[in-house]
């Protein structure tokens, strides 16, 4: 099991802001599963690693 406390988590408002989309698209990403996050009660959180990912991640492979 991974030692959380070197895991940073960050919000779903912050995750949209870093990935430049609405509060909306993260939850449907996170809902989908195209997107891992943890349950904190009534809210999400999102590890900053997965954001990294995602970003980097290519979209379509245009070609």
């Amino acid at each position: 099991m991974p030692d959380l406390s070197d895991v940073r988590f960050l919000t779903v408002a912050e995750v949209a802001e870093i990935m430049r989309v609405s509060k909306m698209t993260v939850y449907r990403l996170v809902h989908s599963g195209d997107l891992p996050a943890v349950r904190f009660g009534r809210s999400y959180r999102v590890p900053e690693t997965a954001v990294t990912e995602a970003v980097q991640r290519p979209v379509a492979d245009v070609g």
